[in-house]
């Protein structure tokens, strides 16, 4: 089993183990009932002491992760499933190098009548018609486009169109500056092989997208969690742990982070860009939500105050007109761009051309005037959820009223029992995105996060009244 190490860390390697381990049981890496590597094996494969494996092995069982037998060995908690028969159990001990995989359990929830854990726009507010029209006739009228390799950078037309968008919003790129990305979670992913490696320093908001904490610790870094205030990021703790551990890297989704909800303000994002500068680093900026704004528009983009390079700045546009798409760019200037369309280039050989093609005439002509739409249609029913919590959370249950994007932030008295709630939640057909998936597992979270725009208005409403009356229960329980 490989878990990457890194000597260097504020944490001890004890807890460096106990934490990769415990993300890959969380995340159904390693599923119930599977025996773990022996203490003596896995301390000679991650050369450490048996003892710092031990250490390791308590800490996952004291937390109720695995349990262990004199004898017998430690196995993966709850369920425990009997040995494959299929000839496959030999699968089990071969070695990968996922740390973690969260993202992918977000998405596992096909049975739920209420899906409040995935940020996403339910279908009826989305062009989907119109943008099916689009592609239907492409396919008809020129098949050729499903036998041609795109571009690595992207669609030339679909670049120019992105770059009039990005330039009325304040971020002054052409459209040889942009990349064209199969969502901006390859954005992400490029620029963490591209940049990132083992044992470099990554700072993130606390909490952060989850997406954006599986891929860099995938590259095996060392992630550290800034808090945040009503103002965002907290750049004066980050400046004094920048001045113990450089930043190779800075992530930050600034604008109604996901999944807080919280707007980064102006100055927070000079300041940023100030301390990106100082430590010569790269700062990406996670930009999905800012066209979703309900009252006035948001700060401009960290990227329109930078002049030499230092931001990546990812726009999302699958998100708000069709997800299935798999539409963002990247935009990034000098070399930066250039190693990022070279591993693109690796990667998949070029995003579809038909997709690309399908969204064009769309985002054109008629993105701007659908988002206002879009806006006022999300402002409803954020405010019909927001009505429907002061009138029914339980005491102690408190949260703040996002000024756009699609999602609330819960906090609950203690971390305790959430998992227990979730289980419970799942089987009366609800589900909502525990706040520890959002941290790198130091410890656990007392969040929660529900997704007010995934449904119709009407189930968002019979979904939440439900849920509030079933956290009643569960905190009125002690549990």
């Amino acid at each position: 089993m490989h878990i990457e190490l890194v000597r260097s860390s504020t944490k001890s390697l004890p807890q460096q183990i106990s934490e990769t381990l415990a993300q890959r049981i969380t995340s159904g890496l390693l599923q119930p009932g599977m025996r773990l590597p022996s203490v003596r094996s896995l301390a000679s494969s991650l050369k450490v002491s048996q003892v710092t494996v031990s250490k390791a092995y308590d800490d996952l069982e004291s937390h109720g992760h695995i349990l262990c037998s004199q004898g017998k060995g430690c196995f993966v908690a709850k369920k425990p499933q009997k040995a494959q028969e299929s000839g496959f159990g030999w699968q089990d001990g071969y070695d990968d190098f996922l740390p973690r995989a969260q993202l992918w359990r977000n998405f596992d929830y096909s049975n739920v009548r209420y899906p409040f854990h995935i940020a996403a726009i339910h279908s009826d507010l989305l062009p989907l018609d119109e943008i099916g029209s689009t592609m239907s006739r492409l396919v008809l009228e020129q098949p050729e486009l499903m036998a041609s390799y795109g571009n690595f950078q992207g669609d030339s037309e679909l670049r120019e169109v992105m770059s009039r968008h990005l330039r009325k919003h304040g971020v002054a790129v052409q459209a040889s500056g942009i990349m064209i990305t199969s969502g901006s979670q390859q954005g992400i992913d490029l620029v963490a092989r591209t940049f990132v490696g083992p044992g470099d320093t990554v700072y993130l908001e606390a909490p952060s997208y989850t997406g954006a904490i599986d891929v860099f610790a995938g590259r095996g870094a060392e992630m550290i969690f800034v808090p945040m205030d009503d103002e965002g990021m907290r750049i004066d703790v980050l400046t004094k742990l920048c001045d113990r551990r450089p930043p190779k890297l800075i992530y930050t989704n600034p604008t109604f982070q996901n999944p807080s909800g919280v707007t980064m303000s102006i100055t927070r994002r000079q300041r940023l860009l100030e301390l990106a500068r100082s430590y010569r680093c790269l700062i990406v900026e996670d930009d999905p939500f800012s066209d979703l704004y309900f009252r006035k528009p948001p700060p401009p983009p960290i990227k329109s105050l930078d002049e030499e390079g230092h931001v990546v700045y990812m726009k999302s546009f699958s998100k708000v007109i069709a997800p299935g798409c798999r539409i963002a760019c990247v935009a990034a200037g000098g070399n930066i761009l250039s190693r990022l369309i070279a591993a693109k280039s690796a990667s998949d050989l070029g995003s579809p051309l038909l997709n690309q093609r399908a969204v064009l005439p769309f985002i054109a002509r008629k993105y701007e005037a659908y988002a206002e739409q879009l806006r006022a249609a999300l402002r409803g029913r954020m405010e019909t959820a927001a009505k429907l919590l002061k009138q029914h959370a339980p005491p102690g249950v408190t949260w703040n009223l996002p000024e756009g994007g699609l999602n609330l932030w819960l906090q609950l008295p203690a971390a305790d029992g959430i998992a227990g709630l979730h289980a419970r939640a799942e089987q009366e057909g609800i589900s909502f995105l525990p706040g520890d998936v959002c941290y790198s597992g130091e410890k656990p979270s007392r969040h929660i996060r529900l997704c007010y725009s995934q449904m119709t208005e009407t189930e968002m409403e019979q979904g939440l009244r439900q849920f509030l009356l079933l956290l009643k229960e569960h905190l009125g329980s002690g549990l």
